[in-house]
C-alpha cells in the first residue's frame, strides 16, 4: 500500500496522532510519503523525526496512490483535495479538530482505523464539487477552480451591503442585498452554510443550497436547487470589487464579473468506516437529540 500523509501543523494537538499513525505506518512497512512542507515543519519542531526517516517526501500526487491520510481537522481535508484534485485518491481524516464532520477519526482510533482499511473494512462515500469560472478570467481562480465546500462571494473593504444579481439556468432568480451568497455542496451544508441558517443536506442527495449571508431583504431564505443547475452571479455595491471564497481560497473580482457556478466534472472519494455514519456524525457533533427528554 502506498500512503500519502497530508498535514498543516505540528503543535500540542497534532504531535500525538503523527507520532502514532508514522509508528504504525512503520510498523506495518507500508510506503509512505509525507507532503513536503508538513515534512518540514515536523523536522524542525518534533525530535523523534529520526525515527521516520525512511519515509519520503511529496509535492504532487499521481494515481499510483492508495490512499492521502489527512491530518487536522475538517479545514486541513479541504487543503488536501487540492492535491488530490480528479485522481480519485480516496481519503481518510484523523481529527485533531473540534467538529469534524470530514475528519471523524480519533486520535484514540487511528491504528483500528488504519488496520480496518488495510482490512477493506470501509466503503467509499462520493462528494460533489462546485466548479468556477468568470468573465473575465481571474488567474487567482483558474488553477484551482473547484471547492468541496462553497464558493461564497461577499463583501470587501466596507460596512454596506452587496447586491448579488443571481440565474438558475439563464433565468433571472433575484438581487439578493446581503453580506454575501453562499453556494454549498451538501458536504458543505454543515459550514458556512449552516451558521447562515442553510439546511443540512445528506452528502448523496443530488443538490445545492443557495444561502445568503445577512440578507436584508427578510423575505430571502435558502434555496434547495438540483445540482445539475448553472448558476450566474453578478456583484454590484458601493465598493469597486468584491470577494469570492472557495472553501478556505480567497480572491477578488471586480464588480460586474460573471461568475458562472456548477457541479464539476469529478467527485471526490472519502472513506467512511463500516461503524460510522452521517446520522451518527450528526447526532455526535450538532448533539441532535440531547434533551433530558429523550
Amino acid at each position: 500500500m502506498k500512503v500519502a500523509v497530508f498535514g498543516r501543523f505540528y503543535n500540542e494537538t497534532t504531535s500525538t496522532s503523527v507520532e502514532r499513525l508514522f509508528s504504525y505506518l512503520l510498523e506495518k512497512d507500508i510506503e509512505a510519503y509525507i507532503e513536503t512542507e508538513f515534512f518540514n515543519i515536523i523536522s524542525t519542531q518534533s525530535p523523534n523525526i529520526k525515527d521516520f526517516n525512511t519515509f519520503k517526501t511529496f509535492d504532487i500526487l499521481d494515481a499510483s496512490f492508495d490512499l492521502l491520510v489527512s491530518i487536522g481537522g475538517d479545514g486541513t481535508i479541504l487543503r488536501a483535495i487540492t492535491f488530490v484534485k480528479d485522481i480519485d485518491i480516496p481519503i481518510i481524516g484523523i481529527n485533531t479538530g473540534r467538529l469534524g464532520f470530514l475528519a471523524t477519526i480519533p486520535v484514540e482510533a487511528i491504528e483500528q482505523a488504519m488496520q480496518n482499511i488495510i482490512d477493506g473494512k470501509y466503503k467509499i462515500s462520493e462528494r460533489s464539487l462546485l466548479s468556477i469560472e468568470t468573465t473575465p478570467e481571474n488567474k487567482g481562480i483558474t488553477s484551482l477552480n473547484f471547492a468541496l465546500n462553497e464558493i461564497a462571494v461577499s463583501r470587501k473593504n466596507t460596512t454596506s451591503m452587496i447586491t448579488v444579481e443571481t440565474y438558475l439556468d439563464g433565468e433571472y432568480l433575484t438581487s439578493y442585498w446581503s453580506d454575501g451568497l453562499i453556494i454549498s455542496t451538501p458536504t458543505g451544508s454543515t459550514g458556512y452554510s449552516l451558521s447562515c441558517g442553510g439546511p443540512v443536506i445528506t452528502p448523496s442527495t443530488n443538490s445545492f443550497a443557495i444561502t445568503p449571508i445577512a440578507p436584508h431583504n427578510l423575505s430571502a431564505r435558502p434555496l434547495i436547487i438540483p445540482d445539475s443547475t448553472e448558476i450566474e452571479l453578478k456583484v454590484n455595491g458601493r465598493e469597486e470589487s468584491h470577494l469570492v471564497s472557495l472553501d478556505s481560497r480567497i480572491a477578488t473580482l471586480e464588480n460586474g464579473t460573471l461568475i458562472k457556478i456548477k457541479k464539476a466534472d469529478f467527485k471526490i472519494k472519502m472513506i467512511d468506516l463500516l461503524n460510522e455514519s452521517f446520522l451518527t456524525t450528526l447526532r455526535k457533533k450538532l448533539l441532535w437529540g440531547e434533551d433530558k427528554r429523550n
